[in-house]
């Protein structure tokens, strides 16, 4: 148990560690913010298939089918939930529409293909199978599926902190406690999971910015 938990507190801190890299003001500008979000992602996904051997089963096409309409459906709500947020949120934060052009400023001099295309296929489903198929899977055996909810859906978000940008903060945990609720109920649901996370990533991001 103990080397169990060494292990993941050591890759939450890598993972920590990669998003200080990425968002915090004094290394962001380093070096180019897709290119390091791509780096971490191969990093990510490494730690959670060295640490956990987690796999996810063997698919028949029709449960494919399911995962995929499952994912999708998910994200296109997940979705919603955010053109409503956005729009709350700039009748109470005068900083709230600021913040989230910012976000939306780091994808500047990048193809917008390219873009989609990453977090399609490898920047979205990395971060899911690390946060909810390693890290929330761990905490459910060691601590109880509850406590790995709250937990998962707090530390994905306090990654974010070194923006300094609360809108995506919030985002972060509202997206979290979606795709951490998800998976506390039905944990077969995780391939479902990650498209949700990949083609929401696309989505908001790209095709239908907020």
């Amino acid at each position: 148990m103990a080397k169990t938990q060494t292990r993941l507190i050591t890759a939450i801190a890598a993972a920590a560690l990669l998003w200080f890299y990425m968002f915090s003001p004094w290394t962001g500008a380093l070096s180019s913010f897709w290119l390091n979000m791509s780096i971490s992602a191969v990093i990510l996904s490494i730690m959670a298939i060295l640490l956990s051997g987690n796999r996810m089963g063997s698919f028949s096409v029709r449960n494919a089918a399911v995962q995929t309409a499952i994912g999708i459906a998910i994200a296109f709500a997940l979705w919603g939930i955010f053109w409503i947020g956005d729009a709350v949120s700039q009748m109470l934060f005068s900083f709230a529409r600021g913040q989230v052009d910012s976000v939306y400023a780091m994808k500047d001099g990048s193809a917008p293909v390219l873009i989609a295309l990453l977090l399609l296929f490898l920047i979205g489903p990395a971060e899911e199978f690390f946060w909810r198929g390693y890290v929330q899977k761990t905490l459910s055996e060691q601590f109880g599926a509850n406590a790995a909810l709250v937990a998962t859906t707090l530390i994905y978000a306090l990654v974010h902190i070194w923006s300094f940008n609360f809108m995506l903060v919030m985002a972060a945990l509202v997206a979290g406690a979606v795709w951490g609720l998800i998976y506390r109920i039905k944990p077969s649901l995780l391939p479902a999971t990650i498209i949700s996370h990949a083609v929401w990533d696309a989505l908001v991001f790209v095709i239908l910015p907020i």
